[in-house]
Formats: structure tokens, sequence, C-alpha cells
């Protein structure tokens, strides 16, 4: 089990350079955001980050905690980039400066953009800048604000606080009276770097107040730019940069000293300092900073229309405010105060992202790298579809329509930019960057459609979209998936994978086509959807690679989660991996008996270490047995019982997981929270149902662990779910009740969810057997 850490950091006052965010005790109702706890998951794994934003934030302001290259001399890659996905690990003692975007639990990275450090020392050596010191005892996060004191070679102590708007970051530094206050920003730093990665940087000092500048990256995002403003509270008395590049031809530039008070500088890779003269006693330095994708002009927009003084106190409180309208509108009982912020720190992960991608006018950038302006939406990126198409988007289904059916408005514009044209797989910050396998940007939209939970969705447009991608070519194999009836082995290493969930994906495109009234569109994916039956090795009763004669892979090892046709899982978990047809999977498998001892020995037996060693995605501390909840493809396999001979078994695991991979503490998640998928499987099976396939009206019942839950629905609906008899050691429901009467199915509709209805579980220490 996780180990239960008090959130001590966050009741201390931070030295008299800081100040700390409220108790976290007992806290009112109408302050649930004191139920957050912003580290968690920012140890090993968890990938998420601990600092300031708002809910579905453009800006997430946050401390980056180390250097780190993403390759060795020799050009290799390293893996030691990967802790610092999110620029943070809780193990650490340093902070390297505070960045304005980040990913949350995400496998890969990027961003880290802008990354800005106070400097309390006299004098600042751009070329190897200094590193604060920190202790986690004068360390605290909550929903919308951080607070530390750094130390160190950057001299100090300084008090650093941060806050956010959607669109702007702002710093608040209490440095020593006396003490020299200077701001190293550097435009050469980036999350997941590489010499290269920047491609140019241009910076303005407008004013002594003000500088504008943008930087281009490259990377997972192809082709990235941010534009930034600025401000700062007093007036510069001096500055200068480095430019770590050396180009041989500076043109003629090169009669200036540009490297001191020139007010325009560019290069690949920038480092600068800002100097503001001596600290004053309870006069701290703020500074702004506004992004846009668009433009320096669009920038300071955003900062005039969203952060135009400068009340730091004033704009935290928002900050948190904003956190509270989202928290607030779930009224929680759990069985202790643990297990509560457990759940509200889980729905403040699932709402940090996608994030608004779009300036306050609505103009944002476009996938072709144009500027648009969105016009009945707001503009979305970070889609990282084949983690949260799972859980994440259902969860918005339900609770988020209205911010859901933006994100697929913005899909959609994505793919009318398209060259190609498709949906997004992978996308953030106006890149296609093509991550992961399947085109599952279909089973969002089809969810959302089919439950009537997006009304401003075209559906014939959708059914374009989602049969265009459907047809791209540049998918692993999918060209010969019509001739074969799967993926072979020689066009993708994760044909299997591929094969499962490209079936999947075209079972949710012929519900699309079916409600479009298209019934010919509807048949022909339909039967591609079975195409997982042609990949059952009956002799092995597993599904397995073959190649484009049909014969099956040889050598083939259903431990191992690398290199044997799947992509970061085995055999024993994409074996199951049929949401859409699991009858006819319990059939291939031997019937509900078989299938039940199946399920009981995935996750009874041993997964060696050695059958993990080359996947970084799946780590010890997420494996039950053989099934891994660290990682998505198995999330829906607990649920599977639901199918077998025993339905309680989906009880029994379901709080096992619940109680042992979800914590609290920096080492509360299991693994990489993956863009809120993580968390969103959490709040579906504490309140005691999951949406095994999205797409389909059914949600599976399982074992909640809340006591009693109320959930006010946009629609103006309130869902509650109620227990009899709940405890920990009662994990087994008796009864289900839906308005009082009872339950015959083991399962949910979405009508049922959404349409202000009541449901009870009845729970008990032994299982019900008929």
């Amino acid at each position: 089990m996780k180990r239960p850490l008090a959130r001590a950091a966050s009741l201390l006052l931070l030295t008299a350079f800081c100040v700390a965010g409220p108790a976290l005790a007992a806290p009112p109702a109408a302050d649930p955001a004191a139920w957050v706890d912003p580290l968690v998951g920012t140890a090993r794994m968890g990938h998420t980050y601990p600092g300031a934003t708002v809910p579905f934030g453009f800006v997430q302001l946050s401390p980056d905690t180390r250097r780190v290259t993403m390759y060795d001399a020799d050009g290799r890659y390293t893996g030691e980039a990967y802790p610092y996905c999110a620029g943070y690990q809780h193990a650490d003692s340093t902070i390297v400066g505070f960045s304005h975007t980040h990913f949350s639990g995400t496998g890969h990275s990027d961003l880290g953009d802008i990354l800005v450090l106070p400097v309390a020392a006299g004098r600042v050596d751009l070329r190897d800048p200094p590193v604060a010191t920190f202790s986690h005892a004068e360390e605290a996060a909550a929903p919308g604000a951080y607070a530390v004191t750094l130390r160190g070679a950057a001299g100090g102590p300084v008090g650093a606080e941060l806050t956010a708007t959607t669109r702007v970051g702002l710093h608040r530094y209490a440095f020593a009276p006396g003490d020299s206050m200077s701001l190293l920003v550097d435009l050469a730093a980036n999350i997941y770097d590489y010499d290269g990665k920047n491609v140019w940087t241009f910076v303005r000092v407008e004013n002594d107040t003000l500088i504008t500048g943008w930087r281009q990256t490259t990377g997972w995002a192809r082709t990235r730019t941010v534009y930034f403003a600025m401000a700062f509270d007093r007036p510069l008395r001096s500055y200068g940069h480095v430019r770590l590049d050396e180009t041989p031809y500076k043109g003629f530039y090169r009669r200036f000293d540009q490297e001191h008070d020139f007010p325009e500088f560019a290069g690949r890779d920038i480092r600068a300092r800002f100097h503001f003269g001596p600290a004053r006693a309870g006069d701290p330095l703020q500074v702004k900073v506004a992004l846009s994708g668009v433009s320096t002009a669009g920038a300071l927009a955003n900062l005039a229309a969203e952060a135009p003084g400068w009340d730091f106190d004033g704009v935290r409180a928002a900050a948190r405010a904003a956190w509270n309208t989202e928290l607030g509108r779930f009224d929680v009982a759990m069985l202790d105060d643990a297990r509560r912020d457990v759940f509200f720190t889980a729905l403040y992960h699932t709402l940090l992202g996608p994030v608004v991608f779009e300036d306050v006018d609505g103009s944002y950038r476009g996938l072709d790298q144009n500027l648009h302006r969105s016009e009945g939406f707001t503009n979305h990126t970070v889609f990282s579809l084949w983690d949260t198409y799972r859980a994440l988007h259902p969860w918005f289904t339900v609770t988020q329509p209205r911010r859901n059916t933006d994100m697929i408005a913005s899909m959609l514009a994505h793919y009318d930019q398209s060259v190609h044209p498709m949906l997004p797989v992978w996308s953030h910050w106006a890149n296609e960057n093509w991550c992961m396998i399947g085109y599952h940007a279909v089973s969002v939209i089809a969810d959302a459609l089919v439950k009537g939970a997006a009304p401003g969705i075209d559906r014939e447009r959708a059914l374009t979209a989602c049969a265009t991608t459907a047809s791209v070519p540049y998918f692993d194999g999918v060209g010969e998936l019509p001739r074969l009836g799967y993926i072979p082995d020689e066009a993708s290493r994760s044909s299997v994978s591929v094969t499962l969930e490209l079936a999947y994906d075209d079972w949710c495109l012929a519900r699309l086509a079916a409600l479009a009234g298209d019934p010919d569109t509807a048949a022909r994916f339909d039967a591609r959807s079975r195409s997982f039956e042609n990949l059952w090795d009956a002799r092995i009763g597993f599904m397995r690679p073959r190649d484009r004669t049909g014969a099956w892979r040889p050598g083939f090892d259903v431990m191992a989660t690398h290199d044997q046709g799947f992509i970061e899982g085995n055999a024993w978990t994409y074996s199951l991996a049929v949401p859409h047809d699991v009858p006819r999977l319990v059939e291939l498998a031997g019937g509900p008996q078989a299938f039940g001892a199946r399920l009981d020995s995935l996750f009874t037996m041993e997964l060696g270490d050695d059958h993990i060693a080359h996947t970084e995605d799946i780590t010890r501390d997420g494996i039950i047995g053989n099934y891994v909840h660290g990682n998505e493809p198995g999330h829906h396999v607990p649920y599977l019982y639901n199918w077998s001979d025993r339905p309680w078994r989906t009880q029994e695991r379901v709080r096992h997981i619940l109680a042992t991979m979800y914590g609290t503490g920096p080492d509360g998640l299991c693994g990489n929270d993956d863009a809120g998928q993580m968390s969103a499987w959490y709040l579906f099976s504490a309140l005691g149902f999951y949406p095994v396939c999205p797409g389909s009206d059914r949600y599976d019942l399982g074992s909640p662990e809340v006591v009693a839950a109320r959930v006010r629905l946009e629609n103006g609906n309130t869902l509650e779910v109620r227990t009899v008899d709940q405890a920990a050691d009662h994990p087994f429901v008796q009864r289900v009740l839906l308005d009082g009467a009872p339950l015959d199915r083991r399962w949910v509709t979405h009508a049922e969810l959404t349409g202000g209805h009541v449901l009870t579980f009845e729970m008990g220490p032994a299982p019900v057997r008929d």
C-alpha cells in the first residue's frame, strides 16, 4: 500500500519570505481545494507537476528541479530525461527555475518554456547558471498556487510564490533586504532537452518594465512556437544576455555590444539576466508572464485582459475560486479523510487538461501553422488520446459535456487543417506528434455523440472526419487490413496491438455511422471490427502476430512486454483487449468458467522483471500478478469478470486496486498519470462503475469506495451514489438499487447516470455467488 504522507508542507509558514498555503485539516465544504495535494504523483513515475495553474489552463507555472538532456555525448538515448517528463522530481533538492508549460503525467515530454529563476547573487554567470536548493519543509503546493524558499548558489534566501490565470503566470519573489535582485531568464532550457531542440529565439526589451519575445522549438512537436510578454513591477537597472550557440556570421549587428543593455537580441540558445537593484523590506519583486501561440501582440492582449494590475493575492484567490467551482460540484463522503483527499486530488488531476489553446480573442495557431479564430467553441490542445479515450474523455462525457464538446470541435478543426486529412492521434501546440497507435479520436467523438452528450457537433461532419481518418495510409499496415483481415507482423512490430485497437475504433466508427443514418459505412466498419478474431491462436489461447502468409510468429513469449507484437503490454493483457465484443472473447477463451479462471491467473501469476526491463512505462509498483494497472491497456480488465462465472471478483479486484494503487503523498500514484487517465479510472471506480467500452451505453458496475457521493451535472440533475454497510472489509456488493428498485444487471446506462437518479450499493464482507 502507498505510504500515507501528511501534507505538512502545506501547513507551515515558509519563513518570513514566503506565504504558506491554508491549513488543510477539516476545511469547510466551500473550500474543497484544501483536500487536493498537487504533490501527489511527483515522485518516481507519476510525472505530475506541483505548480500553479487553473482548470484547463494554458499556463502551468511550476518548478523544474534538474537540467537533463535526452542523449549522451555519443547521441544515445539514456533514459535520464524520462523521470523529468513534468520537470520535477520530489527526491531532488535543487530547482533550476520556474517554467510556464508542463504536461501532467505523460510518458514522453516536451515544453518547459520560459524558465525564470530569481537570483540574489550580485553577478549571474549565464554560461554556468546558478541552481537553487530547497527543502520540502519550506515548500507548499495548492490548487492555483505554489510557494518555496530558495537557497544555495542562487544566493538568498528568496521566498518564491507562484499563481496563474488561464494564460498568465504570476511570480512574487521576496528577497532579503539589501540583496541584489536579478532574474535569470533561460530561453535555452527545455524539458526533454537536447542540443538543437531550439530553432530560434527572439527578444525585445520594449521599455524598462516590459519585454516580449518568442522561441521556436522542434522535437516531439516538430514545429512549435511560443510567444510571451513579461512585465516587471519596477524598472530595470541593467540587463544582458549570452548566445550559447556559436554562429560564424553575425551580420552587421557585430558592430554592437549586444550582450549588455542592447534592447533586441536573437539566437538559437539565449540566456538573459535582468537586474533590478537592491531589495527593500516588504517590497517583493513581481513578474507577470503571458503566453500565446499566435504572436507577441496576442500575449500582450492576454496579459492586459487577465492580469492588468499587480494584485498577486487577488489573482491567487481567483485561481482558488476557479478550482473550488469545479471541485465543488462533488460532495463525497469517504471512510476516512485520507481517502477523501485521494478522491479530490484525482479529480484535480483530471481537470488539468486538455488545455485551452487560444488567445482571449479566440485566435489560435492551427495544425497548418496558420492563424485561425475559433467560432462557437474554445480551442483546446494536448490530446493524449491513446491514454485518455479509455476513461478521461468518458468522464468528461458525464461530468464536463460542454468542455468535452469544445475538445471534439478542436479535434475536428485539427482534421480540417490536416494535409492528410486526419483527426489527432497525439497532438499538442498545433502539432501532430504521431505518438502511440490507433485513431482513438474516433472513440471520443462516437462516445459523446452516441450518448447525446455533444449536441453542437454535426453527425455527418464527424462521420466524414472519422471515416477519412480510418483510411489514412500512414497508420501501420492499415492498407493491408481489408485484404488480410489483420495488420501483418512485417508492417508493425506492434501488429497485434494495432489490429486490436483499430478493431475497437472501427466498431466505434460503425456506431457513429449508424447514428448518422449511413448503414453501408456501418456495415463496412462492423466487419473490420471483427479483425481481432484473425489473430486468436486457438492452439495456445492467445492473440499472436501473423505474417503476410498467415503464419504465426515463431519463438513467441506470452509474458514479454517488448517486441512480441504488442506495445506497452504482453499477450496476457492484449488477449483481453476486445472491449467492444466481450461475449465473443469469452467464447474464444472457452466460456465463462474458463474466462474467469484466465482472469484469476492473470492477477495471481508473477510478471518477472526480465519481462518488463525494456518497457519504461511499466514499473513494478503498478503491477498485481501479471495485471499492469500502472499502464493503460489493461484498465478495463478488472471489470471483465462481469462476463465470467465469478462476477464478484470485479468487486474484489477493483477495491484492491483502489486501496493499493492510489494513495496520498508524492508516491501516491503507481505509474504515469497519463494526462489524467489514471485519475479518471479512480474516479469512475470509486463511484462504483466504469466504461469498459466507450461508445456503448454501458457502464459496468464494480464496488464503490465512497460512502456517499453527489455529483451536480451540467444538465441540472444530480447523480447520487449511496452505500449501505460500507467498510474497508466489505468490498462485495450484496445488491444494487436504482431509485430504490433492485437492479437485475451488472451495468447502468448513461441516461441512468445523468438523469437525476440514486444508485445504492448494499455492501458486505462475502460475495453473492448466485
